[in-house]
């Protein structure tokens, strides 16, 4: 079973292989289910981050 990941944005559970997307950011790579949820962290990637 592959690990799931959840999106930082949204929380949906993300299997980083099927990943809409994906972006490192401050040494963290982060998956993303939508080019929105994308488009909303790089927006505001502090608020996101962890």
């Amino acid at each position: 079973m592959a690990e799931k990941v959840n999106g930082p944005v949204c929380g949906m559970e993300i299997d980083p292989k099927t990943a809409a997307t994906k972006m490192d950011y401050q040494g963290m790579t982060y998956f993303f289910c939508s080019d929105a949820c994308h488009s909303e962290f790089m927006a505001e990637p502090q608020k996101y981050a962890t």
